[in-house]
Order: structure tokens, then sequence, then C-alpha cells
């Protein structure tokens, strides 16, 4: 067995948007089978700039109508034509939409973004239970992340373009593609590790050379909003237009109506201990209550949540922890108070705006700071 990890396609986390994912895949509940077919165009690799990159995707019915997009609006219609194709040819293919030159010519479209982008189009067999929408599904109820192997290069004859699987703690590596499973097992320990789609070649047992891309889907965003005054519907708003999962915690008479239309559970402060945690879950307290906060801050220390935040000034936070008795509290990494961006934000909106950008940071990793002072591309990779 040959392995050949390609030195520099290791990426920063992907944007997985799994608003998007789940939109893709209410629209396709609500497709007729008996009068059309469907084709899914998924962004596979990216080189320097892009809008979008690796996992982000475009189902396609056979009638023209689309939904999500793998690009700022530039290569949808492009995208069109080539998964309409795929789905009459019931066969799938990959194109590189080339644009380092800049040169509009060189694929009828001006993309802009100096960047080079290889999306994959496939067809999508709706009585397979494995089709890719299916193993979407499972990925976006997901309560940790999973990993999505697929094939993005192969040779012509061997049909193997596009073929995918779904891999969970419940699912070993069998025989896929007659790649070696110990061979397979180590490509995807190390993107485990690394926390982000990457890309290998390899040669399996029939000597065939393959291309793979083997994708980190995080888990949704979770975020627990704790308090029950009015400016939780700021928060609240903008987490439901990011498309996390929200639970509210509060005195529930006190709560509007709204926020039940809006919030996966309203729980009262009672039930904190039930709420779950995983790796992407954030927590935000915001009772304005300083013993009701300091309850929560104690509850919560001890979950240890990816990021915890406390409206309020820091000297707050300092009293509560000489009263806590634990000189440790402000020196947790996952602790963020005062919570949010310094963007000078006033209103409630803006609030929630500079604490959502800076949970979105901390969950990737980045400092939050303005692009206009980053030298290199946006996206860097190691």
């Amino acid at each position: 067995m040959k392995l050949l990890l390609i030195l520099g396609q290791n990426f920063k986390s992907a944007t997985y948007i799994l608003k998007e994912i789940r939109s893709i895949i209410q629209a396709y509940a609500h497709i007729d089978f008996q009068q059309e077919q469907v084709a899914l165009a998924s962004v596979v690799n990216v080189e320097a700039s892009s809008y979008r990159r690796i996992g982000a995707r475009m189902l396609v019915r056979s009638n023209g109508l689309w939904i999500g997009g793998i690009s700022g609006g530039c290569l949808e219609g492009d995208a069109l034509k080539r998964s309409q194709k795929a789905i009459f040819k019931n066969q799938a293919s990959k194109v590189v939409y080339d644009t380092m030159d800049d040169d509009s010519n060189q694929i009828g479209v001006g993309l802009g973004c100096n960047g080079k982008i290889e999306v994959l189009f496939t067809p999508i067999d709706p009585s397979d239970p494995n089709n890719e929408i299916n193993l979407l599904k499972k990925i976006s109820t997901a309560e940790q992340a999973s990993i999505l192997v697929k094939i993005i290069d192969a040779p012509e004859q061997a049909s193997l373009l596009g073929r995918h699987c779904l891999v969970t703690p419940n699912t070993p590596i069998s025989d896929f593609a007659a790649i070696d499973p110990t061979l397979l097992a180590g490509f995807i320990e190390t993107t485990q590790q690394k926390k982000k789609p990457r890309i290998f070649h390899c040669q399996n047992k029939n000597q065939q050379q393959l291309k793979l891309l083997i994708e980190y889907i995080r888990p949704e965003t979770r975020l627990v909003i704790i308090g029950d005054n009015y400016d939780i519907q700021a928060m609240l708003g903008i987490a439901t237009e990011m498309g996390w999962e929200t639970i509210v915690v509060g005195k529930q008479k006190k709560i509007p109506k709204s926020v039940y239309q809006q919030a996966k559970q309203v729980l009262p402060y009672e039930a904190v201990e039930q709420i779950k945690i995983h790796d992407y879950t954030a927590v935000l307290l915001m009772t304005h209550d300083y013993h009701l906060d300091q309850q929560m801050l104690a509850i919560f220390i001890k979950k240890a949540p990816s990021y915890l935040g406390m409206l309020g000034p820091k000297k707050r936070l300092l009293k509560m922890q000489q009263e806590l008795q634990n000189d440790q509290i402000e020196k947790l990494s996952f602790l963020f108070s005062p919570t949010g961006l310094e963007i000078g934000a006033e209103s409630p909106q803006e609030i929630a705006l500079s604490i959502a950008a800076e949970i979105v940071a901390s969950f990737r990793d980045k400092p939050g700071g303005s692009l206009r002072n980053k030298t290199g591309t946006i996206h860097l990779r190691e």
C-alpha cells in the first residue's frame, strides 16, 4: 500500500452550516421521486481563495430548482447544468473551477476570488438507504463529530467516483473500495486528531489510485441561554438565524411565547443539571441576578462546556470567585467574562452579535480581529 498525505491540503475548520444541511434534508423529503430526480453538488477541495469551503453543498432537482450553495452565486448556474447532466447520465463527475489567473474565459464565469475549487456532482438514488442525503440526516442529529469518507478521484473505468461511507463509533470500518482497513483507519484517526477535513492519496488492493476526502463534520452548535429577561430574545434570534440548537433556562411563566416557538427546549432553573454538554456547547449566563448567576456559574464550571460566557464587568466575576473560594475561576480557558467581542455594542441586538461572534471565534480557535490586519490568505493551511 502506498500512502501520500498531500502537504498543504490540511484545512482549518470549514463552515459546516448544519442549517444548510437541514434545509437540503427538508427539501429532499418533499420531492416526488416518481416525477423528479436529484443530484448533490459538493465542494471537495479548495486551493487559495474561495467564498465557500470544503463541505458546502447544493441539492439540484431535475426541474431546475436547487437549494444550498457552493459559492457566492457565481458557480451555481454552471453547477445546475452539470448536476442535471449527472442525473441524466446517472454517473458522478467532477469539475475543477480554476481562477488562479482570474481568467473569466477559462470556465465561462468570473469568480473574482483567485482560487481553485473542485466540485463533485453525484446523482442521488432515493432507494439507497445509504445515499449521501440519508447519511447527512444521521449526521445532523449526532451528538458528536462524524466522519464522512468520500472518493473524489478514481480511474474512470472503476465507477468509484463519489462512493462514500459514514464512520461512527458504532459503525466499525469494513471493506470500502478495497482499501486496506488499517490504512483507512489511520487516515480517519489523523482527521479526528486535526478536527478538520483532509485529503489523502492511496492505492487500494486492486492497484487503483484513489483520492479520498475525509470530512470531519462537527455536531450542531448548542447554545444554552440562562435567563428570562427581555434581552434573551435578541440572543435567541441571532442563534436561530445561525442555525444553532437553543435551550433557554428561566422562570417559565416569565418567558414570552415567542421564545417557546423558537427554542428547542425551555426549562426551569431547577432542571439545569439535566442539560447535556458536548464539545460544541456554549452556555451564556444572562440572568442579571448576581446570586443566580453565581449559582449557575458554580454548576457549569463543573460541566466545563467549550464556551461559558457571563454578562457583567470583570469585577463581578472576581467577587464571585472570592465568594466561591476558587481563585482559579478567572483562569479557566473556557470562561469568557465579560462575554463578547469588543465592538462597542450597546443595544441587546449588538451585544448578542458580539457574543455570537465570540462563540464562533472560540470554536474555530480564532482571535476575532479584523481581517484587514491579517497577512496571507483568510483560510490558512498548515
